[in-house]
């Protein structure tokens, strides 16, 4: 029974990693998981891949986006700048004829003229 015991210490002394807690872990895992272990890895790392590249188009696609939306923006505001501008040169162009059509400032001259001449002939 001595050479037993001594047999199981000289195993362990000549293999110090069995007690190593990191030998333990990998130990359960190929219990768990076998020769599967590899696959699952590779399995990890292709969905790992997957959500990355999807992550960097989905990325780019904001990116896209966001600079339709500022030239679009841009667009907007110079057609706006535009009309606005063009507004208000037909309001002023609308104000000038109302007010050429409210006094006819040709006719009025004339009316004076015509006045002054009365008053002078008198």
């Amino acid at each position: 029974m001595a050479t037993k015991g001594k047999n199981t210490n000289d195993a362990d002394q000549t293999n110090p990693s069995i007690t190593d807690p990191s030998t333990k872990i990998e130990a359960i895992k190929n219990l768990i998981f076998g020769e599967n272990i590899q696959e699952y890895n590779s399995e990890f790392d292709n969905i790992k891949n997957d959500i990355l590249a999807k992550k960097q188009a989905l990325e780019n696609l904001i990116e896209e986006v966001r600079s339709e939306l500022i030239q679009n923006i841009d667009n907007l505001s110079t057609d706006l700048n535009i009309r606005i501008t063009e507004l208000e040169s037909n309001i002023e162009n609308n104000l000038d004829d109302l007010n050429e059509k409210k006094v006819d400032r040709r006719q009025l001259g004339q009316l004076l003229i015509n006045l002054g001449e009365k008053i002078g002939k008198e």
